[in-house]
């Protein structure tokens, strides 16, 4: 199943934790609200708060918002849609370096990483771009 990527319009790509994963197979993006969503019947909406993602959900599509997060809530709230919701486990930390909080939320390329992990997807080459790579796999016991 393909990981689609819903991006806001305004999201700067050179802040961007996600940029140069576009050309992947397994990833489509979309821009936000430029684009239309395919068919996203039975994908499960990454979303802090809602029910942990587990291994079963790995028969599901998966749709990641990506912007920041006042945008994001923007985004969620103009779906036309509702999709079953998941969350990511609390105890990952971000290595991205952001205040006034740098431990609160993750970057998105850890976000899809972790998921693609717990899914049992390939995580082959997401953060090879990811300027803070080791030390995100360092701090989550993925090195």
């Amino acid at each position: 199943m393909k990981t689609i990527i819903l991006r806001h319009r305004r999201e700067n790509l050179k802040k961007c934790s996600l940029r140069g994963l576009e050309k992947r197979d397994d990833l489509a993006f979309y821009t936000y609200p430029i684009h239309q969503l395919p068919d996203v019947t039975g994908f499960i909406l990454l979303k802090v708060g809602a029910p942990p993602l587990t291994k079963e959900d790995s028969d599901r599509g998966l749709l990641l918002i990506d912007g920041t997060w006042r945008l994001a809530a923007v985004m969620e709230n103009q779906l036309p849609f509702k999709l079953e919701e998941r969350s990511l486990p609390t105890h990952f930390k971000t290595a991205y370096p952001r205040e006034p909080n740098p431990e609160q939320g993750l970057a998105s390329v850890e976000a899809l990483y972790i998921a693609h992990h717990i899914l049992g997807r390939s995580t082959e080459g997401l953060l090879d771009g990811y300027h803070w790579r080791d030390l995100f796999l360092t701090n989550n016991s993925f090195a």
